[in-house]
Formats: structure tokens, C-alpha cells, sequence
């Protein structure tokens, strides 16, 4: 995984969990939702790029 796609990925998730924080303390369920979205979305980039990661190793 590259570095720069890795850290797209962290800042999603924190984001996510930043924005379902804030959804809590202000009793948003959109927000909730929204920020748990994001780190859904954050955790299948991972997934997708630690997938891409071990073909180029079985290439190599």
C-alpha cells in the first residue's frame, strides 16, 4: 500500500470518527450515520489496498 493511499484511508477514518462524535454529542443521527459511512468506506480502502499489496508481492 502506498504511503499517500494509506494516509487517504486514516484521514477517512478519523474523520468518520470525528463526525460520529460529534453526531452523539449533538444527537444527530445523520451525522452518526454519516461518520460510521466513513469509516466503513476508510476500512474497505485498506482492505482493497492490502489486497493489491500481497499480488504485487506474489508478482514479485
Amino acid at each position: 500500500m502506498s504511503i499517500e493511499d494509506k494516509a487517504k484511508a486514516t484521514a477517512k477514518d478519523v474523520e468518520g470518527k470525528v463526525q460520529e462524535a460529534v453526531g452523539d454529542l449533538t444527537d444527530n443521527n445523520e451525522a452518526k450515520a454519516k461518520g460510521k459511512a466513513k469509516q466503513a468506506e476508510a476500512k474497505v480502502r485498506n482492505t482493497v489496498e492490502d489486497g493489491k499489496d500481497k499480488v504485487k508481492k506474489a508478482i514479485d
